[in-house]
This record gives C-alpha cells, sequence and structure tokens, in this order.
C-alpha cells in the first residue's frame, strides 16, 4: 500500500550515507550554506517567466515592428512549451554530468544572453532564435529545482517549493506589471523596454557561480567530493531508469502538468491583448496581467504547505480548476465589465503549477527519483501543453474574436480537474514501477 503523505516533509527518507549531524532547521548543513542555496533558488525562481511575461505585455508592439502575423505571434506563444519540452528532458543528464547547481547557473547566462540580444537580432526569426536560447536556460532550470529542493531541504519540501513558486510569481508579475512602464521610461522603444529584463538572470548568474562550485550536488546519489554539501538522500537505482510509462501516477501528473501548462501560457501570452481588444488601455491591460500573475504570490506559498499536509491533493485541483472554468467564462461574456474578476479567478487557477511541483516532490521517495519524475512530467506535460497557445492565436485570427478561443480553454478545464484529482492520490513512483517489474 502506498504510503500516506499527509506528514510528507517529516517522513522524507533520512541518507543513508553518513553526513554531517542535523541542524535545529532540519537541512543537516553547516554554516550559512542552506542560506546561500535558498537564496539561489529564490533568485532563479524570478526569472523563469520574464522572458514570457514581457514579451506577452508588449505583443501588439513587437508584432507591429516585427511584421508578425496572429499565427505567428501564436507560435511565438507556444516556444516556451516547445523549448520546455525539447530541453527538459535533457536536464537530470546534464545534472548527472556537470551537477545541478552548475547547469542552473548555465540556465542562468542563457537567459541573461536571449533575452539581451532578442529584441535586436533583426528581424522575427533572430527574436525566435533568442527567445529559444532564453527558454533553454529557463527549461533545465524548470526540471532542477524541484530537485535541488529535494536534495538541499529534504525535509521541508512543501515549505521550501512554496517559496520558490512566490519567488516564480513575484517575478511573472513584476514583468507583466512593469514591463509598459518601462518602455514608457524609456521613450516608448520596445526593444529597449525587453531588453532591460537581462539584468536581472545576470544577478541570479552571480549568486549561483559559487554553487556550482559544488561537486558534492553532481547529481543525485554522485560521489561527494565537498564536505559542506548534503549527503544524497536515496539509492540511485530506485530512481534512475525507473519505467514511468508505466506508472499511472507519472502519467497522470504529466497530464496535468501540460493542461495547466496549456492555461498558464495562454494566459501570460494572450490575456492583455483579449483585454486590450475589449477596450481597456494598453497600461491597464498589463496591470490586469499583473494582477492574474501577481495571485501567485502568496497562493504559491500556501498552496505547497497546504498539499503537503493533504493525503490527496484532490480537493485543490477542484477548487482551482473551478476557478479557472470560472474565469473563462467570464472572459468569454464580459471580459471589460468584470476584468478585475476575471483577472483573479484566472490567477487562483494557474497556482495549479506549484502545485504540482509539489506533487512532482510528493510523488517520489528519492531526489533521484525526483528528477526523474520531474523530467517526465514537464517535459511530456509541456508537449501536451504545445496546440494550445497555437492554435488560440489560429482561431483567433480566423474568426476574429476570442469567444472561440475561450470556449476551447474553459472546456479544457475538465480535464485537467479529472486528471490533477488521479495524480493527487497518496502514490509513489517506486512502488509502481516495482509492480510494473512484478
Amino acid at each position: 500500500m502506498a504510503p500516506d503523505h499527509a506528514t510528507a516533509e517529516s517522513r522524507t527518507p533520512r541518507s543513508r550515507t553518513p553526513g554531517p549531524a542535523p541542524r535545529a532547521d532540519g537541512t543537516g548543513l553547516p554554516g550559512r550554506l542552506p542560506r546561500v542555496v535558498m537564496a539561489g533558488i529564490v533568485l532563479a525562481a524570478l526569472n523563469l517567466r520574464p522572458a514570457i511575461t514581457s514579451f506577452g505585455a508588449l505583443l501588439e508592439e513587437v508584432r507591429d515592428g516585427l511584421g508578425m502575423s496572429g499565427t505567428v505571434a501564436g507560435l511565438l506563444t507556444s516556444l516556451p512549451s516547445l523549448c520546455f519540452a525539447v530541453f527538459g528532458i535533457m536536464a537530470p543528464r546534464l545534472a548527472r554530468r556537470f551537477g545541478p547547481s552548475a547547469v542552473v547557473c548555465a540556465g542562468m547566462a542563457a537567459i541573461a544572453a536571449g533575452l539581451l540580444i532578442r529584441p535586436y537580432a533583426g528581424g522575427t526569426p533572430g527574436f525566435l532564435a533568442a527567445t529559444a536560447l532564453a527558454l533553454m536556460g529557463i527549461a533545465v532550470s524548470n526540471v532542477l529545482m524541484p530537485v535541488i529542493v529535494k536534495h538541499w531541504f529534504p525535509e521541508r519540501v512543501g515549505s521550501m517549493t512554496g517559496l520558490y513558486s512566490m519567488a516564480l510569481a513575484f517575478g511573472t508579475a513584476s514583468a507583466a506589471a512593469a514591463t509598459v512602464p518601462l518602455t514608457g521610461a524609456l521613450g516608448g522603444d520596445w526593444q529597449r523596454g525587453l531588453a532591460t529584463w537581462a539584468a536581472l538572470p545576470a544577478l541570479a548568474l552571480v549568486a549561483w557561480l559559487p554553487l556550482a562550485r559544488l561537486r558534492r550536488d553532481a547529481a543525485p546519489g554522485a560521489e561527494a567530493e565537498e564536505p559542506t554539501a548534503p549527503a544524497d538522500t536515496g539509492a540511485a537505482p530506485e530512481g534512475r531508469g525507473l519505467r514511468l510509462v508505466r506508472s499511472r501516477t507519472a502519467w497522470a501528473l504529466a497530464v496535468f502538468f501540460g493542461l495547466q501548462a496549456t492555461g498558464a501560457y495562454v494566459t501570460m501570452g494572450w490575456m492583455a491583448q483579449i483585454f486590450r481588444d475589449a477596450g481597456v488601455p494598453a497600461g491597464r491591460a498589463g496591470l490586469l496581467l499583473a494582477v492574474t500573475m501577481v495571485m501567485g504570490v502568496p497562493l504559491a506559498f500556501v498552496i505547497p504547505r497546504l498539499a503537503s499536509r493533504l493525503p490527496h491533493q484532490g480537493p485543490i485541483v477542484v477548487a482551482l480548476g473551478l476557478c479557472g472554468l470560472t474565469g473563462y467564462l467570464g472572459l468569454w461574456a464580459a471580459p471589460a465589465g468584470g476584468a478585475w474578476l476575471w483577472a483573479v479567478l484566472l490567477g487562483a487557477s494557474n497556482c495549479a503549477f506549484p502545485l504540482a511541483l509539489t506533487m512532482i516532490g510528493m510523488r517520489a521517495r528519492t531526489s533521484a527519483g525526483v528528477a526523474e519524475l520531474s523530467s517526465f512530467a514537464q517535459s511530456t506535460g509541456y508537449l501536451i501543453s504545445l496546440p494550445g497557445p497555437l492554435l488560440v492565436g489560429v482561431l483567433y485570427q480566423h474568426t476574429g474574436g476570442w469567444h472561440l478561443p475561450l470556449a476551447l480553454m474553459g472546456a479544457l478545464m475538465l480535464p485537467q480537474i479529472a486528471v490533477g484529482v488521479l495524480a493527487g492520490r497518496p502514490r509513489v513512483i517506486e512502488d509502481e514501477a516495482a509492480r510494473a517489474r512484478a
């Protein structure tokens, strides 16, 4: 029988490798290193969405400046899902070879370079290529954040995932809210407005450089070289090589992740334009998008902590799904009249992302298992989400309105709720893998 995860943070298996005595905070790390790692996690999380929401806030200006059609703009809003799927699957292998911290450090460098280059790359192909470079850095960091949390803070998965998710939501909202006024302050130049966001990953890169030198975290289960890093939490054979394609829990998480990502990237890429087409001024539309994103700041901290204490995360899945369904119906019926309410509801719905990350951390016993599950669920999920934003752009261009795209998004909330309830059951992938081998 699968273990009860109601007290997941207190029941995470301890290391079988001798290590330093645990501190009172449960990290088992000497000195200030836990705080350094925590600061690095927060700074990395701040950079995982501004590349997307800054573009969404200036979508109309970028389209006019580069001569994009609605279909090409839809391709751009689908590009995050494609890059996250393609590059995210590489993250566990890179982490085993170079160490998770080194890979995240390289990811921050890629984000900074991509954001600096893309406004000046010259035409749509260059803009796409530079955006893909930034998204590659985001992709590997996306996958490895749950791994780093599990590895360094095995007894605080819920609270640390909440902190990381809250920082991610804050970075997302900041880019959505600040990009339009920042561009105005820079003389209305959308290129400079977008390029400014390269400063934030450059700051994170400075924080991750010393962590990248630590070889103890070369991979979950790797040999230790630095006595300052935590002993690993589990045996590598339990995590690596798991046949996740036979795991119902892994597939439920992947589909849930894919459907919530579809909603998130449609929201980030198109919601400001929906409000602008309804007659809302550009500055207010950007602010409404920011409200949607900023909802994740408090909720992303609360939801993982609550989820880690529940034996079944299904009730949270249902509540968030109903918020999304109501928000899309509201945008369909009265986009300008109830704009603030729809923004709040869709912001709550988008907190399915930190919930999914929390469930990934809870559905495996070891950091190696979390690495495999995170890669599988995120890469497969982003592939599933790939058609959504593109299809929304095509429907918008060919119907000349938002009714059909919004009806599609509302309908997708129903299967998201169904698979989320399945993913929320108290199961672990190691048990399912063992049953599959039997």
